[in-house]
């Protein structure tokens, strides 16, 4: 079973940072594309960052020069580094990744638990 563990989210106040990681664990063989995707109530889920696995970066325009994203191939993990955070960031995130699982030796997307950033004073 392959599983996306996220961590790093919490409460920050206006103009502070965060920096969320989400590390992939099971019978991976590879890991294609990881992203991160955020979702307000009521609306649909939208990408944030994407970062190919040869550290091709793409960010949504409303975070572009505050966020940066970054992986560790050697450890499954990517991050997203916040900075400049205001009201509209608070969202819950997700991490995504396109991974292929040993077993069944195909490419799926698997998505983390979420985690809840929270911008406020």
């Amino acid at each position: 079973q392959v599983q996306l563990v996220e961590s790093g989210g919490g409460l920050v106040q206006p103009g502070g940072t965060l920096r969320l990681s989400c590390v992939a664990t099971g019978n991976i063989i590879n890991i294609d594309i990881m992203a991160w995707y955020r979702q307000a109530p009521g609306k649909q889920r939208e990408l944030v960052a994407g970062i190919t696995s040869d550290n091709t970066r793409n960010y949504a325009d409303s975070v572009k020069g505050r966020f940066t994203i970054s992986r560790d191939n050697a450890k499954n993990t990517v991050y997203l580094q916040m900075n400049s955070l205001n009201p509209d960031d608070a969202d819950y995130y997700y991490c995504n990744a396109r991974i292929l699982h040993g077993g069944s030796y195909s490419w799926d997307d698997y998505w983390g638990q979420g985690t809840q950033v929270t911008v406020s004073s």
